[in-house]
């Protein structure tokens, strides 16, 4: 079965930076799309960032408010994706989630089959 752990989370201040870590297990990693996702209190889930495996074709995809500051990465030899989160504000502040895709729309909740636990981070003005 697929385990997905995110780490790297934390209290920062406006303008710092964050480095978010998303291991995968149990799968065949170089074929799943990932992607980040976050969420606060009363809101939906929301897109952030997805990155497809290489073997379909690696591109790159973000929400347009993190577009410039965030940048998704995957190893796939490590099986791991980071989100690296530059210039942080915030609005920026929620659960951050890791999620595998093998096949759907990568920007839709409900086309990702596998989901890590969340780390929260908290950006203070």
């Amino acid at each position: 079965q697929v385990q997905l752990v995110e780490s790297g989370g934390g209290l920062v201040q406006a303008g710092d930076s964050l480095r978010l870590s998303c291991a995968a297990s149990g799968g065949t990693f170089s074929s799943w799309t990932m992607g980040w996702f976050r969420q606060t209190p009363g809101k939906e889930r929301e897109f952030v960032a997805a990155k497809a495996g290489p073997w379909s074709g690696g591109s790159t995809y973000y929400e347009d408010s993190v577009k410039g500051r965030f940048t998704i990465s995957r190893d796939n030899a490590g099986n791991t994706v980071y989100l690296q989160m530059n210039d942080l504000k915030p609005e920026d502040t929620a659960v951050y989630y890791c999620a595998a895709q093998f096949r759907g729309v990568y920007y839709r909740v409900g086309d990702y089959d596998y989901w890590g636990q969340g780390t929260q981070v908290t950006v203070s003005s």
